[in-house]
């Protein structure tokens, strides 16, 4: 069974929390092509991505830092401090 570590409570089932997706920052003032690049195109390389989860049982938001290509959790990050960086 693959587990996660909530902030708050610890290593859970992963089948506990919800991936919503990448932090990106939205482009502002943008024509239509650019806003569906921006809807529908994902970077595809493995790298370390800033992910946003919720964990549905405390009903807790988090970041995660997560290397896409060995699933190692590098660093949760609160959602009150995600700025659109990408991660070092």
């Amino acid at each position: 069974m693959k587990l996660l570590d909530c902030p708050l409570i610890g290593r859970r089932p992963i089948s506990e929390f919800d991936y919503v997706g990448e932090v990106r920052k939205p482009p502002v003032d943008c024509d239509t092509a650019t806003w569906a690049a921006f809807v529908f195109n994902r970077q595809g390389a493995p790298s370390v991505l800033r992910e946003r989860w919720y964990h549905r049982p405390t009903g807790y938001w988090f970041i995660l830092d997560r290397d896409t290509l060995t699933d190692e959790v590098k660093a949760i990050v609160d959602a009150r401090e995600v700025r659109y960086d990408i991660p070092a």
